[in-house]
């Protein structure tokens, strides 16, 4: 009997193909490195994706993941609340959280304007970002969007949003490549980026 034969087994393996970045030979190794482990093992990363599911949500103030709401940046005495880091996703503050260099606190507005892709501001957290800003008046934002066309374009639409807030704006300097994404740059490429960064 091949593998082909065993349903259970390519239900696995087409339920590891919808990951993004997994392709059928990545797939097909998940699946056996699963079929190869214990059923404990088989139920710890069962539990884990559950628990992700049940357990993990938006922080409603600045929409990044958290198990707890406020979450903890946003809660932080530690972090200078008048700096706020505007981000596309999640995963943009892992990156720039690992450089250290990141005192204040984030917005994530959940991806980019791309009327293309039919995203438009009103998809984005936009408006809660300019309801904050208006509200708490904070010293500087740093539009940390990545360097791309459409991270250009958004937050060049979050600037004029902001213009009359008498807030000072400003954007990661190009220590990023054109067309890259932060969860790809390395720690030095965000170092370089975040000290240089300048007024739109």
């Amino acid at each position: 009997m091949g593998t082909g034969d065993i349903e259970s087994l390519e239900r696995l393996k087409k339920a590891f193909q919808e990951l993004p970045g997994i392709g059928q030979r990545s797939a097909e190794r998940l699946a056996f490195h699963i079929l190869r482990g214990t059923r404990e093992d088989a139920g710890r990363l069962a539990d884990a994706i559950l628990a992700v599911k049940d357990n993990v949500f938006h922080c409603q103030t600045c929409f990044n993941l958290t198990e707890e709401d406020p979450c903890p940046i946003c809660r932080s005495h530690a972090r200078d609340q008048s700096e706020i880091w505007v981000v596309e996703q999640p995963k943009d503050v892992i990156a720039l959280e690992q450089t250290g260099l990141v005192r204040g606190v984030y917005h994530v507005l959940m991806g980019h304007i791309a009327p293309l892709e039919g995203v438009e501001p009103g998809d984005l957290t936009i408006d809660a970002l300019e309801r904050r800003v208006r509200a708490a008046k904070p010293r500087e934002v740093i539009l940390a969007t990545n360097p791309t066309v459409e991270g250009d374009g958004t937050a060049l639409y979050i600037e004029s949003l902001l213009r009359d807030c008498g807030v000072k704006v400003t954007r990661l300097a190009r220590g990023l490549a054109v067309g890259s994404q932060l969860e790809y740059a390395t720690v030095s490429m965000l170092e370089a980026a975040i000290r240089g960064r300048g007024s739109i």
